[in-house]
């Protein structure tokens, strides 16, 4: 029998209704909040990742044009009033003190990068962020290339086998739409089993080019989402799923749609109506979307569902699932030489063409790719922490925090909280 689906933050009525009915000195300064937030994507045109609340509010934005300088003393009067903010006796209240009070320090970062202010890639994963990402050394990589190397069939550099073997996987282009619809169908059913989501909630997908990411969730409230898959360069085999939890199920729509409906319905926070993309809520959203492909293939699961049905739909030999992720599971040893390529490049420690060649050498990226990520990397600097560290920090909570039986409740819980960072270690 399965598990009935998780009721996340259930209250009683009593309880609520009490809620209701005081005045709550918070929902002001989330106002002031969002404003501020619409504000400074006035001036970056990335940083409003999704906003879903009172359409005159960003109107009101757009009328007032404010400088950023203006912007930053806002951000500084924001946080004097959160600072004199009586700590909530309510644990769920405390987050979202916590919360907006962190979100807003990666507000007032940004402006003042906005501002010119440079920082190091490590010093700006602090303020945006809320973390100090790991660094390691050259050795580090070697050593998984090492490893690599004896594993690996064919003869030359461990680049060059690498690519001829992952090429052998590619989705033929008039695969991928059927070979994405069945993963993320897959993805969505093995979600939903633990996890109660709105009868409305839905989703559309759209193929599209010219983008410095390989895939996106462009929320639009109302519990739906617009993801995007980009089709610039060849998708092997392991980015059906791991794009279908990602950005789908139990990933980005999911914890959306959670928190949507937690927070924003049920407890009226506005401020979760706007998500700022440069913001200690993006390691939460990355990681979590990251680790959510092992909450929905757990142990060999997803071997066999991509041996069983995605490797026949993409005219793929089922027989080579296995060793092929043998092989992924090697690669993943050096997951964070992209993290390494940005900390050096953006710290003027590489050129672009250096920052590309540790790519193509230690992420085994081909130079298509390589280029494409030094692109992404460009645009969103030190970002990309929250992918790989972001997984690991949402791994380690959920397996300190949870048997193996209350793990997708904790992991429900963490998506449709505000928890931060900060809270997961």
């Amino acid at each position: 029998m399965l598990p009935r689906p998780v009721r996340l933050f259930a209250l009683a009525t009593a309880v609520a209704g009490a809620a209701c009915a005081r005045p709550d000195p918070m929902n002001q300064i989330a106002e002031d909040y969002v404003k501020l937030v619409l504000a400074v994507g006035e001036h970056d045109a990335d940083y409003v990742d999704a906003y879903y609340g009172p359409s005159e509010w960003r109107e009101a934005v757009k009328a007032q044009s404010m400088e950023p300088a203006t912007l930053h003393g806002r951000a500084d009067v924001l946080l004097a009033r959160l600072a004199d903010v009586p700590p909530p006796r309510d644990s769920l209240e405390r987050l979202r003190l916590e919360y907006l009070t962190t979100q807003l320090g990666a507000v007032r970062a940004r402006i003042g990068m906005l501002l010119g202010q440079h920082l190091a890639f490590d010093d700006e994963a602090r303020a945006l962020y809320d973390v100090t990402p790991p660094a390691y050394p050259e050795g580090h990589f070697q050593a998984a290339l090492a490893a690599l190397d004896s594993a690996l069939p064919g003869t030359g550099s461990v680049q060059d086998r690498v690519e001829r073997y992952r090429a052998r996987f590619v989705i033929p282009p008039d695969r991928l739409d059927g070979v994405f619809a069945r993963a993320i169908g897959e993805c969505r059913i093995r979600t939903t089993r633990y996890l109660a989501l709105p009868e409305e909630e839905r989703f559309t997908v759209e193929y599209v080019r010219d983008q410095p990411w390989s895939g996106y969730n462009w929320y639009q409230g109302d519990a739906t989402s617009l993801i995007q898959v980009n089709t610039d360069l060849p998708m092997h085999i392991d980015r059906a799923v791991d794009l279908a939890c990602h950005e789908g199920y139990p990933g980005h729509h999911v914890y959306n749609v959670l928190l949507e409906t937690h927070l924003v319905r049920d407890r009226g926070w506005i401020e979760y109506t706007v998500y700022p993309l440069f913001s200690p809520q993006s390691l939460i959203a990355e990681g979590s979307a990251n680790y959510g492909i092992a909450m929905a293939f757990p142990g060999d699961e997803r071997v066999a569902f991509e041996r069983d049905v995605l490797f026949p739909l993409a005219g793929l030999d089922p027989a080579e699932a296995a060793r092929y992720y043998d092989i992924q599971e090697l690669i993943g040893g050096l997951d964070y030489a992209g993290n390494e390529a940005a900390r050096r490049y953006l710290d003027g420690a590489f050129t672009a063409a250096a920052a590309a060649q540790w790519l193509t050498t230690y992420a085994l990226m081909s130079p298509e790719r390589a280029a494409q990520r030094l692109r992404f990397i460009d645009r969103y600097r030190s970002y990309v922490i929250n992918y790989n560290l972001g997984r690991d920090l949402v791994a380690a909570y959920v397996e300190r925090e949870a048997t193996e039986d209350r793990r997708w409740a904790v992991f429900g819980a963490l998506l449709g909280s505000p928890r931060l960072p900060a809270g997961l270690r």
